[in-house]
């Protein structure tokens, strides 16, 4: 089967750029033809930066557009209508909900008669971190045109359990919709996870992310060994970080690169044992499900995409967004706690994301193709 992902971005650091690549390197593992259209708009930093125009990807193709307008990273305009049409797939897989390119796929799919799959990665989350103005332009949005479009996709697919009742607001034929998270690939689970030292946070460092919530939580909590903090940066964000962290006096705090080979992920991830995501928001942490997959104890802030993965003091830990306080106090918690236990946590934390294997995701995501293009021929 020929294959068209659709997507912001297929360069850096970036949550659904990681959704993609994944999918895309399985589906073309399973011997279909995969290309990726995105913008040509690096993700990762504040700075605007560039990939090239093209890129090949094991067996995966990726053609990138120049983007129209000057706003920056969220610049999501960009013309691929020729080159999706010369290309002929027999599906379209665009991301995420509320894009233009997004309703431009449906376009271009009704012209060559063919499914067009949503995967709406979750955006009903920013309601309390946006202006009236844009929180009335998103109702605007959802009343008059997403009503209307998104029962025109063949499949919508939810990264999350939690936008189910979002979906039914909006009026989308519950048979159109399937569960299909963010998957973790299958070289998380081929060793055996191994114990570290330390804490990390490994994801961007941006101030969605709240990191100075952990970074006062470890001076609340006199935390002396080792906290690394680990991603692409935009600048100004770490700059206030770096400040805070010299304010404090907390010699153990370090910033380091990102690492982006998967290999080489994986070894950092083992050099730890605790894990910790403060952010403001998140709709289904990829990070966290990796660092899990690693058999880490974790602890994250009661986003919505945190609260759907961790059972509180089952496979991990939840605290209020932005209470260093109570994270703190999960800190020492963990800290005091003997071996037995501890291990304990590992276990429940590595079991209870094996459901996001890649390679059981991907069966599912075929018997949805199959099914489309068998219904097409019908």
């Amino acid at each position: 089967m020929k294959i068209l992902e659709i997507t912001a971005f297929s360069s850096g650091i970036c949550g659904v750029w990681t959704r993609v690549q994944n999918e895309a390197e399985q589906l073309a593992k399973k011997g279909h033809e995969v290309t990726v259209f995105s913008s040509n708009i690096r993700r990762g930093s504040e700075k605007i930066e560039f990939a090239k125009d093209s890129d090949v990807l094991g067996k995966v193709k990726i053609k990138r557009f120049k983007t129209k307008g000057n706003f920056g990273q969220n610049t999501f305009f960009w013309d691929y209508e020729k080159e999706a049409l010369a290309l002929k797939p027999d599906v379209i897989i665009t991301h995420v909900y509320r894009q233009y390119y997004s309703t431009k796929a449906l376009k271009i799919a009704k012209k060559l008669n063919i499914p067009c799959i949503l995967v709406t990665h979750a955006p009903f989350l920013d309601k309390n971190l946006r202006s009236w103005k844009l929180n009335f332009a998103v109702w605007a949005y959802d009343t008059f045109i997403g009503k209307r479009i998104l029962n025109k996709y063949s499949k919508i697919l939810t990264i999350t359990k939690w936008e189910l009742p979002y979906l039914s607001d909006l009026g989308v034929n519950k048979n159109k919709i399937e569960y299909l998270p963010n998957g973790i690939p299958q070289e998380f689970f081929k060793s055996k996870p191994k114990k570290g030292k330390g804490i990390l946070f490994l994801g961007r460092i941006a101030p969605i992310k709240e990191i100075e919530t952990l970074i006062n939580a470890i001076y609340a909590s006199k935390i002396k060994g080792r906290v690394d903090i680990i991603g692409p940066a935009e600048e100004k964000y770490k700059e206030k970080l770096v400040n805070l962290v010299k304010k404090l006096n907390l010699t153990n705090v370090s910033f380091l690169p990102p690492i982006y080979d998967l290999n080489e992920k994986i070894k950092l991830v083992d050099k730890y044992d605790l894990f910790v995501l403060s952010s403001k928001r998140e709709a289904m942490p990829q990070a966290l499900i990796e660092v899990m997959a690693r058999g880490k104890i974790v602890i994250s802030s009661k986003t919505d995409g945190g609260k759907e993965i961790i059972q509180d003091n089952k496979n991990g830990f939840l605290f209020e967004i932005g209470n260093e306080k109570e994270l703190g106090k999960i800190l020492v918690k963990v800290m005091a706690m003997d071996e037995k236990q501890k291990n304990i946590l590992r276990k429940n934390s590595l079991d209870s994301v094996k459901q996001f294997s890649w390679e059981n995701l991907i069966e599912k995501l075929e018997r949805i193709l199959q099914n489309l293009q068998s219904h097409k021929n019908l």
